[in-house]
């Protein structure tokens, strides 16, 4: 399933979530990003396609690499979200960010 960040932006806006930056780069050095993210309050979601199917973030050295990243956003204060693609407009997701912005 592709992702259209203008109707995630939209269902954010309104459903009360400040809009949120698409593909932000959050290291100084290196050229991760997340899907998307709220920088002033270092929140990020990562939308994991692929899971069930052999993608990406189902194999080996993707997912160490993955896990560098992640790992890294975590000591410089970064919370990170998840969900799957079918799920990114879903209530429970939009609840989930809510929470971590305390919305």
């Amino acid at each position: 399933m592709k992702i259209n960040p203008a109707i995630f932006k939209a269902v954010c806006v309104s459903s009360g979530i400040p809009t949120p930056v698409e593909e932000h780069r959050f290291h100084p050095k290196r050229k991760w990003r997340f899907d998307f993210s709220w920088p002033d309050n270092r929140v990020a979601l990562e939308v994991q396609g692929g899971i069930w199917g052999g993608g990406r973030h189902s194999r080996g050295a993707a997912m160490l690499k993955e896990w560098e990243k992640l790992n890294t956003a975590a000591t410089l204060g970064w919370r990170i979200l998840y969900c799957q693609p079918c799920d990114l407009c879903m209530s429970d997701t939009l609840e989930t960010i809510k929470e971590a912005l305390k919305v």
